[in-house]
């Protein structure tokens, strides 16, 4: 008989950015920060993989086009691996600081690129998000483009990355895959239409965030 999993713990402070190459997230981020400073909160941001120095060679091993392309298990490991780094180095103590983190992804995009893009066994990603992990975010904003906009967009910042290299068919698992967790959790995800403008998308993230605030308050 197998233990019980423990359950996820919601970080009410805690946001994530999601969504496939080129919707813009980057962008978004910065206008979640500026609205929250301009509120007089304190905002520590940061990405995966990646956000500490550990992690963040991971994110070069996983990343970088000149090293070995790893198999799909060994990506989905080396993904937890930064993840539990980085949850325990820099978003549990910014949390604790009473500091607002905003996630440029978080284990969601396990779910969308390891798990349906890659095939991957989504309760083994589960296990390892509950055992590893520990937390999730009080709202994930998912950054909903079609495939053909964000590759060219993300495409015509010049060199590619190793997953950004993909082939489109990849890239639209990806987004079915998010947008199956969205329709799984929509007390948590919010869909934001990143093929509109950028003061748009940013516009409506704002939106957003500023409901989230009134029901921290």
């Amino acid at each position: 008989m197998t233990d019980a999993l423990p359950a996820l713990r919601t970080c009410p402070r805690f946001i994530s950015l999601e969504g496939g190459e080129g919707a813009g997230k980057s962008t978004v981020l910065a206008a979640l920060r500026h609205a929250l400073e301009a509120a007089g909160e304190t905002v520590s941001c940061t990405r995966e993989p990646g956000g500490t120095p550990l992690a963040e060679q991971i994110r070069g091993l996983l990343l970088d086009t000149h090293h070995e392309p790893p198999a799909a298990e060994t990506e989905l490991l080396l993904m937890f691996a930064a993840r539990a780094q980085h949850v325990r180095e820099t978003i549990l103590p910014a949390l604790e600081r009473g500091h607002w983190v905003i996630s440029d992804r978080f284990t969601d995009a396990s779910y969308a690129y390891q798990g349906a893009a890659r095939g991957g066994d989504v309760a083994f990603i589960a296990q390892l998000e509950q055992r590893v992990v520990g937390i999730q975010p009080a709202m994930t904003l998912l950054l909903d483009v079609p495939v053909p906009i964000g590759l060219q967009r993300a495409r015509g910042r010049g060199a590619t990355d190793r997953i950004e290299a993909e082939r489109e068919d990849f890239f639209e698992r990806v987004r079915e895959g998010y947008l199956a967790r969205a329709a799984a959790e929509p007390m948590r995800f919010r869909v934001v239409d990143a093929s509109q403008s950028v003061e748009a998308v940013a516009d409506a993230a704002v939106a957003h965030l500023r409901a989230l605030m009134e029901s921290c308050a």
